[in-house]
């Protein structure tokens, strides 16, 4: 319902908090995964990391619940820091270049269209 009541062109704003569903979410506090990440937690209270797996567990509950992200850049971004640790990928070593897909050889001006026919 929360997400047909976004979709509406005429909506109301005072009506969305209304309709907003509250989410409850239930933790297994003997699951391995809540067991690791209290002991990591307890360890060190500013690591970025733990608080990253713990913000991931609770964006993916959402998400395979069938609710929407507020802010899925936000995800998306704790997702590739996630990869990139356990890839042990350095910021500083990245080269953003990398990124872009190679030049296609040729003279400058002309279109390379013509080729594909």
């Amino acid at each position: 319902m929360e997400r047909i009541m976004k979709a509406q062109a005429l909506r109301d704003s005072s009506m969305t908090s209304y309709m907003i569903s509250k989410k409850t979410m239930e933790v297994n506090p003997k699951h391995p995964i809540v067991v690791e990440l209290k002991k990591k937690s307890d360890a060190d209270k500013s690591d970025k990391t733990v608080k990253d797996l713990i913000w991931l567990l609770f964006e993916t509950s959402l998400l395979t619940s069938g609710f929407s992200l507020d802010e899925p850049n936000v995800f998306s971004n704790r997702i590739h820091r996630m990869i990139k640790l356990g890839l042990s990928i350095d910021e500083d070593d990245m080269d953003l270049d990398d990124d872009m897909p190679p030049e296609l050889e040729g003279e400058e001006g002309t279109s390379n269209m013509e080729d594909v026919d």
